[in-house]
C-alpha cells in the first residue's frame, strides 16, 4: 500500500499551521513575552485582552492551515493565507522601519512572513493557472 506523495503546498500549510498555532498559544498564555520579543515593549491595560484575542485568531489560522494541508489546492484558503502574510509583512516592516516597535524577533518575523507571502503567491498563481486551463477544455 503506497501513500500519495506530500506536495510542497502541503508542507507550506504544515509550516504555517505550526508557526501560527505556536504564536497564538504564546499570545494566549504569555502575551507580554510575545509582545516584548516582537515589539520590544510591554503590554498595559487592554493590551493583554487584545493580545489574547489575537492569540485566539492565530490559533484558529493554525487550525485552518492544519486542516487545509489535506486539500492543498483550496484556492480560498491559499488566497486568505497570501493576504494575511502580505499584510503582516507590510505592517511589521512599517513598524520596524519607523523604529516604533522593534523587538528581538521583529525582523526574523518579517522575513518569515515575506517568504510565506512569496510561497503562497506561487501556490495561488499555480491554482489560478490550473483553473484557467481546466475551464478551456
Amino acid at each position: 500500500m503506497s501513500r500519495k506523495p506530500v506536495s510542497w503546498a502541503q508542507w507550506l500549510f504544515l509550516v504555517a499551521a505550526v508557526a501560527e498555532a505556536v504564536t497564538g498559544l504564546g499570545l494566549i498564555v504569555v502575551p507580554e513575552v510575545v509582545a516584548r520579543l516582537l515589539f520590544g515593549g510591554d503590554l498595559a491595560g487592554v493590551g493583554f485582552a487584545i493580545g489574547r484575542i489575537a492569540g485566539f485568531a492565530l490559533l484558529s489560522i493554525g487550525l485552518l492551515c492544519w486542516m487545509g494541508r489535506r486539500e492543498p489546492g483550496n484556492l480560498p484558503i491559499l488566497a486568505s493565507m497570501l493576504s494575511y502574510n502580505l499584510l503582516v509583512t507590510l505592517y511589521l516592516a512599517y513598524l520596524g522601519i519607523g523604529g516604533v516597535a522593534v523587538g528581538l524577533l521583529l525582523w526574523p518575523t518579517v522575513a518569515f512572513h515575506a517568504v510565506m507571502t512569496i510561497l503562497f503567491a506561487v501556490c495561488v498563481k499555480a491554482q489560478l493557472g490550473r483553473a484557467g486551463t481546466g475551464s478551456r477544455a
